[in-house]
């Protein structure tokens, strides 16, 4: 294992002080074969176009995404080079979860709404989905999941895509595919945004490409009070500043970059490739001490206490100022843009997740919810 090599994004936490590993990080846009000449395994992002072009006449023997997705990834010409591969399903599961439920929380009184009985419309059954739809019955928040790729009676209240959209929430879970019968790219065009109303609120925290951008653009052009979440955007790093202006919430494509997940996802990535490569086990590092403890009031009623729990983690509307800032400052230089876009993820700030977090509030009629989002259950302080 002496000397073992990885060139990896620099979005990765822990991978610094294994023995035996030198990691040289790159931004990852700018990976080029240049970096992968002598390197031994390339641990990556969604942003890294994975394929011949990239690999071809380097060392690379494995290939890892700590991402859910492999989109990003030709697979078929890794196998066909004999390179090994492997991604982290479920990783950012929890930390999309919670900016899912942040968001409903934030957006008018939707989390009221879904309390008294409204539904949440679920895309994908997927690592995520399936979660979401878990915490949601937790919460006592009915829902209805539309997968076409899985059988019905393998996803939780199974139901069309026309019954999604007439929920008062919709949320897009989906893998980005092509291919038939059921390509999720432009799932949402003009004549699924159409059955939308105002009153319904869209979120999306899958890929940018599931939801026709434009067509977005037109219909809230049209039905400007209709309030849209975007995590991500077509044409990533470069949005386009109109459609952000037109959306209640927009963040930097960071749903699922919680520390937690990140360590998860490297974690799985270096057992994958210590089994590929035969090597022994690489245990990833992690940088500092563990998450504080989290205080909270939850004597509120129910939405408010659910608002402060997840405030107490993530507040999603710092996300949105830190992109419309970033938006702004690019004065429509579409490079600079593109670059702030990048250095938002890059540069991001350590965001812990509730789930397994150690919570102090009083216990009775808040044991429930604290379960409900995975919390460990203190009382109080």
């Amino acid at each position: 294992m002496s000397g073992l090599r990885i060139v990896a994004d620099g979005n990765m936490p822990g991978l610094d002080g294994i023995p035996g590993l030198t990691v040289e990080y790159q931004q990852g846009r700018s990976i080029c074969r240049e970096h992968l000449e002598n390197a031994d395994a390339l641990l990556v992002r969604s942003v890294t176009l994975v394929d011949e072009e990239l690999l071809a006449g380097t060392a690379v023997r494995f290939v890892g995404t700590a991402t859910s997705g492999f989109d990003h990834v030709d697979r078929t010409y890794l196998a066909s080079a004999g390179i090994g591969f492997s991604h982290a399903p479920g990783s950012n599961a929890n930390s999309v979860v919670e900016y899912v439920l942040a968001a409903i929380a934030t957006v008018d009184d939707f989390l009221e709404q879904l309390l008294a009985g409204e539904k949440v419309g679920v895309v994908g059954y997927g690592n995520i989905g399936r979660l979401l739809c878990q915490r949601l019955a937790a919460l006592n928040i009915d829902f209805c999941c539309y997968d076409p790729w899985l059988d019905d009676n393998k996803v939780a209240k199974a139901c069309s895509l026309n019954q999604v959209l007439a929920s008062r929430v919709i949320t897009l879970h989906p893998s980005l595919t092509l291919e038939s019968p059921w390509p999720s790219r432009h799932l949402l065009g003009a004549p699924e945004l159409a059955q939308i109303a105002a009153e319904q609120l869209l979120i999306n925290a899958s890929r940018g490409e599931v939801v026709d951008n434009r067509a977005l653009a037109l219909h809230l052009r049209d039905q400007p009070a209709s309030p849209v979440v975007l995590d991500v955007w077509e044409g990533e790093p470069a949005l386009d500043p109109l459609l952000l202006d037109k959306v209640a919430l927009g963040t930097a494509h960071i749903a699922g970059y919680s520390l937690d997940s990140k360590l998860k996802a490297t974690q799985m990535l270096l057992k994958a490739m210590a089994r590929y490569l035969a090597i022994p086990d690489l245990p990833a590092r992690a940088s500092g001490d563990g998450p504080e403890p989290v205080t909270v009031d939850l004597s509120g009623g129910e939405a408010q206490a659910l608002r402060s729990l997840l405030g107490a983690r993530y507040e999603i509307v710092e996300d949105d100022r830190r992109l419309r800032a970033a938006v702004n400052n690019a004065a429509g230089d579409s490079q600079r843009l593109a670059a702030s876009f990048d250095m938002l993820r890059k540069d991001y700030r350590v965001r812990r997740e509730l789930a397994g977090s150690q919570v102090f509030a009083a216990k009775g009629s808040s044991a429930g919810l604290l379960r409900a989002l995975d919390c460990a259950v203190t009382g109080d302080r």
